[in-house]
């Protein structure tokens, strides 16, 4: 009879783990639910937007105020879309400028709007037009590299 406590408790220890381990998984992936209710939503067109993800979140001044909807490449352009659905309580000048930004070293990449001086605000499908592509560490070592070697030559 004891052992067949002991293996209960044990399956009870067990199941409460996995079910922290999955809400952690949840956490970590930005998949549970946020604050944002009603939302309306703007695009900014892109040339490189690096491990940018739909779902990650749309920060300004450290404060998430959306997240990435959808993103999908213009075959005529050839830049990427991106989706942003905003949450309505914060309105945005026309002028804002869209960023994609790195958290930390190599953290996950988010998009960081700075606001501009436009007295009109974007309003629903309006596009952000003032862009800054995501800063890719492979590109930024290449070039370090290939200054170096041409400093040589000289």
């Amino acid at each position: 009879m004891d052992r067949i406590k002991l293996d209960a408790w044990v399956g009870i220890f067990v199941a409460l783990g996995l079910i922290a381990l999955m809400g952690l998984a949840m956490k970590v992936g930005n998949l549970t639910s946020n604050d944002i209710k009603t939302t309306y939503f703007v695009t900014a067109n892109f040339e490189n937007i690096g491990g940018l993800k739909p779902r990650a979140p749309v920060k300004s001044a450290g404060v998430v105020v959306g997240r990435v909807d959808s993103i999908v490449f213009d075959t005529k352009m050839y830049e990427a879309i991106v989706t942003m659905s905003i949450d309505e309580r914060y309105v945005f000048p026309k002028d804002t400028f869209a960023n994609i930004y790195t958290a930390g070293l190599l953290g996950e990449q988010y998009i960081g709007l700075e606001a501009g001086g436009d007295p009109d605000n974007l309003e629903a499908n309006d596009k952000i037009t003032q862009t800054q592509d995501a800063v890719v560490l492979e590109k930024l070592i290449s070039q370090f590299l290939y200054s170096q070697a041409s400093k040589e030559e000289e």
